[in-house]
């Protein structure tokens, strides 16, 4: 199709500021923030309706490859491709590698790039903005779009519109950095400002072009990692040398601020970064003392808070502005005015070495998930749950014996030269040092428990012998 649209989800972030509910491995686009899908989810079916769009091609790491694509496949909705960065190197060389796959695919399509995390009130709005942008980029523009402020954010860049170009669309006068709050009160009161959405539309040709003339040597890089590029199952997998090489800068820095074929297109709507747990509590429905509450919890004199809760009751007395957060494995209590400061305490439990930083208690894998549910010294324990014909890595340990104990479904286990079905109520032992794997023949979710003991029991004590997820070069357990 002449001119069709293929939007390019961004899905590289980490959002450390919505911690502890995001982590590094479980990012903040991969969960239910609001509504019954996923912020990924939630993109990926704001641009299906799309008139003239195409499949999304989805860019990401690569530790989040299968819950990107389980996740769109939960809401049926099939990628071009994933491309997988083995390094981050921010937005613009992330652009670039998406530009030069569609280029082999439509040289005549326009790319819609948008990340896989931000909020958007009105669909029909957007919808319309990119009607708009689209007859720009066909013509050779770099189109961003703008959200008309409702409010003097400092926590957005922003864009300061120049002569309008056509109904709805502006030059660009200047890009702003996040402001302060009285410089953003300005910039409010004027009408001259755009918030910054972070969404972008051009043709994959022109990109280029732009990228070749204001950052040759990014280009280059991104060419050599894309050329190089192989396969894997369902990915791509860019050549990690040639990107770890390539310098990293965003899309703004790096063309935006210089070209001179930018335009802003209005988009007049709700929008949403979801950077904070300020901007969420603002987006939450609240209740008469402006209190958003999620899972058990309980007040008395609260106000002006964001209380949720994931597994155990919170109780909260006499308190005001306040973000408090319950997972399994951590609790966050902070000032609600200084949410945006919470990413201090993802860098000093990396500094520190924490696991809290980067997983939850409970650990996604492409074969399911497993939930740490107690531990202690030499022994822990955890729930295990396999999907319908998934299958663990073949595997051993140096340190460490493992009990199966099956609650629900049938497990194949395969020990040693021992290939057995256990089923529910029945259990296995597997030795240390023993090669072992599991499988889960059936039709519905196998759950188990699993006891570990030994003399060490970190998730690097794993030696892969056979991986059908082709995680062979993976420090991934499982």
């Amino acid at each position: 199709m002449k001119n069709s649209i293929t939007p390019v989800i961004l899905s590289g972030g980490s959002g450390s500021r919505l911690w502890p509910l995001s982590r590094e491995a479980y990012p903040k686009q991969f969960i239910r923030l609001t509504g019954s899908d996923t912020l990924i989810q939630q993109t990926a079916k704001r641009i299906s309706s799309l008139e003239n769009a195409t499949s999304p091609l989805v860019v990401c790491n690569n530790q989040h490859r299968f819950l990107v694509a389980e996740q769109l496949q939960q809401v049926q909705i099939y990628p071009l491709d994933i491309i997988l960065e083995p390094a981050k190197r921010n937005t613009a060389p992330a652009i670039a590698v998406a530009a030069m796959r569609i280029l082999e695919q439509d040289p005549e399509c326009v790319m819609l790039v948008l990340p896989a995390d931000h909020l958007l009130g009105d669909v029909a709005c957007f919808h319309d903005a990119v009607s708009r942008g689209r007859d720009h980029a066909i013509a050779g523009k770099l189109v961003t779009f703008g959200i008309r402020p409702a409010s003097p954010e400092t926590g957005y860049g922003y864009i300061k519109q120049g002569n309008a170009v056509s109904e709805g669309v502006y030059a660009i006068e200047r890009f702003v950095e996040k402001p302060q709050s009285e410089t953003a009160e300005e910039y409010l009161s004027s009408g001259e400002y755009f918030w910054n959405a972070g969404i972008f539309m051009f043709t994959p040709g022109t990109y280029l072009e732009e990228m070749d003339r204001f950052q040759p040597e990014m280009l280059e890089y991104c060419r050599t990692a894309y050329e190089k590029a192989f396969r894997d199952m369902d990915f791509m997998r860019l050549d990690r040398e040639a990107f770890e090489a390539c310098p990293a800068d965003s899309i703004d820095f790096a063309i935006m601020e210089k070209t001179d074929r930018g335009v802003v297109a209005e988009l007049d709507t709700s929008w949403t970064d979801v950077g904070s747990w300020e901007a969420l509590w603002k987006i939450c429905p609240c209740d008469q003392a402006h209190n958003a509450v999620h899972g058990d919890v309980i007040l008395e004199d609260v106000s002006n808070s964001l209380i949720l809760s994931r597994k155990r009751l919170v109780a909260a007395l006499g308190v005001h502005d306040l973000v408090v957060v319950e997972t399994s494995d951590a609790i966050l209590v902070a000032d609600r005015r200084r949410a945006q400061d919470v990413k201090k305490i993802v860098r000093t439990l990396k500094a520190l070495g924490r696991e809290e930083a980067v997983t939850h208690s409970r650990v996604y894998r492409p074969w399911g998930f497993y939930e740490l549910l107690t531990s202690g010294d030499r022994f822990q324990v955890k729930l295990i749950k396999v999907k319908p014909g998934a299958r663990l890595s073949l595997q051993m340990h140096h340190h460490r014996a493992e009990h199966w104990i099956v609650v629900r479904g049938t497990a194949l286990v395969y020990s040693g030269d021992e290939k057995l079905l256990v089923t529910e109520n029945e259990s296995t032992f597997i030795p240390l040092g023993k090669v072992h794997s599991l499988e889960n023949p059936g039709k519905i979710m196998l759950e188990l428990v699993e006891v570990q003991s030994g003399s060490y029991l970190g998730e690097d004590d794993i030696v892969r012998l056979e991986d059908i997820y082709g995680r062979d070069s993976d420090k991934e357990d499982g």
